[in-house]
């Protein structure tokens, strides 16, 4: 509960804004093609949109 508690602190002035990970080149073009090779309809491929777009936020978040 205290940790939940902090985060209500935070002003409406001041957004915390969680931090966006970069990964190199290497590691994008190894997820991708991890990715291509899971079967049509995964969940995971699914899960990976989502974070996609929870990535974008984020990145929006900081502007």
């Amino acid at each position: 509960m205290t940790l939940l508690g902090a985060c209500g602190m935070a002003g409406s002035e001041h957004r915390a804004c969680p931090p966006v990970v970069e990964y190199s080149a290497e590691e994008q073009q190894r997820a991708a093609a991890e990715v291509e090779a899971l079967p049509q309809g995964s969940v995971v491929s699914g899960m990976m949109a989502d974070y996609h777009v929870l990535r974008q936020q984020a990145r929006a978040c900081r502007l």
